[in-house]
C-alpha cells in the first residue's frame, strides 16, 4: 500500500459542495481550452476526449467529475483502483452510468476506466474486473500475461503501446524503433484488443521537441492502423498531451489528454 493512502480514506464518497464546486469549474476549464485547441487548428469538436487523471483523489471528489461531464477517468495505481472501484461502480449505477469493464467508451451513459501507470503482473486480476483499458503497456511480457488473465476472466482487455518518444530515461515505454514490430505483435494477441499508442511529452520548453515527439507517435499509429496486419484496425486512439502540453498534443492529433492538477488542484499527496 502507497504510504499517502494510510492517511486518506480514498473511499470516502462525501464532499462539500464548494469542493464539487471548484471540480466542476476545473472541468469546464479545461474543456474550454480543449475545444479552443481544437478550433485553432481545424479539429471537428468533441474529436479530443478529456480523461480526468484521478491520482489521490477520493470517490467523492471523482464523481464530482463525472457529475461535470467527464466520461473517461484514469488511476495511476492498482491499489488505488481496488479502493474505489466499488464506490464509483454503485455512484455511476445510481446515475444510470455504466463505468469500466462494462462500459463503451463512445456511449455518453458509460464512463471509461483507464489505467495510466504502470502494472505489475501480479496486480492484472485485481483490475481485470473494472477497467476496461491499460494505457501503459510496454512489452510483450505483460501483454501476454494481460492476454491470458483477460482470456480465462472471459473477457478482451483493451490496450494501449506506451511508447517513450522523448527518450527520457525516466519515463517507460518501448522505442520509438521498436513500436511498430510490438504493436503488430500486441494486436495479434487473442484477449486483447490494440486500441491505440500513449507517449508522455519532452520535459523541456522547447515546442518543436515536443510536438515533434507527438507528431512522430501520430505518424507511428496511422502506419500500425493502415498496415492491413491482423487486428490493427482498433488502432486508432493517440493518448498524449497533459496540463502543460495538451495544447500542442491537440495541433498533433491527440484524441485523448490526460488531466489532473488542472481540474483537482494541486494533490496533497505524490
Amino acid at each position: 500500500m502507497v504510504a499517502y493512502m494510510d492517511h486518506k480514506d480514498l473511499g470516502n464518497r462525501q464532499i462539500s459542495q464548494e469542493r464539487a464546486r471548484q471540480i466542476a469549474e476545473g472541468v469546464k476549464r479545461v474543456a474550454e481550452r480543449i475545444a479552443k485547441a481544437e478550433d485553432s487548428v481545424g479539429r471537428e469538436e468533441g474529436s479530443v476526449m478529456l480523461l480526468a487523471a484521478t491520482k489521490t483523489r477520493d470517490v467523492g471528489e471523482i464523481m464530482a467529475a463525472i457529475d461535470a461531464g467527464v466520461r473517461r477517468i484514469g488511476e495511476n495505481r492498482p491499489q488505488e483502483v481496488t479502493a474505489k472501484a466499488q464506490g464509483l461502480l454503485e455512484l455511476c449505477r445510481q446515475r444510470g452510468l455504466a463505468l469500466g469493464a462494462d462500459a463503451a467508451d463512445s456511449d455518453s451513459s458509460s464512463v471509461g476506466f483507464h489505467l495510466i501507470g504502470q502494472l505489475q503482473s501480479n496486480k492484472i486480476n485485481k483490475i481485470l474486473p473494472y477497467v476496461d483499458t491499460v494505457e501503459s503497456v510496454d512489452g510483450p511480457s505483460l501483454a501476454r500475461k494481460l492476454a491470458t488473465r483477460a482470456l480465462a476472466a472471459g473477457t478482451t482487455a483493451g490496450i494501449l503501446l506506451e511508447v517513450n518518444e522523448s527518450g527520457e530515461q525516466a519515463k517507460s515505454g518501448c522505442t520509438p524503433d521498436q513500436a511498430l514490430d510490438l504493436a503488430y505483435e500486441l494486436a495479434a494477441m487473442e484477449g486483447i484488443q490494440l486500441k491505440g499508442l500513449m507517449t508522455v511529452g519532452a520535459h523541456v520548453d522547447d515546442e518543436a521537441v515536443i510536438r515533434s515527439g507527438f507528431a512522430h507517435l501520430r505518424g507511428l499509429r496511422d502506419r500500425i492502423r493502415d498496415s492491413g496486419e491482423p487486428g490493427t484496425d482498433a488502432c486508432t486512439m493517440l493518448s498524449m498531451g497533459m496540463t502543460g502540453d495538451m495544447d500542442y498534443a491537440v495541433a498533433e492529433g491527440s484524441t485523448e489528454v490526460r488531466v489532473g492538477t488542472a481540474i483537482f488542484g494541486p494533490r496533497a499527496f505524490i
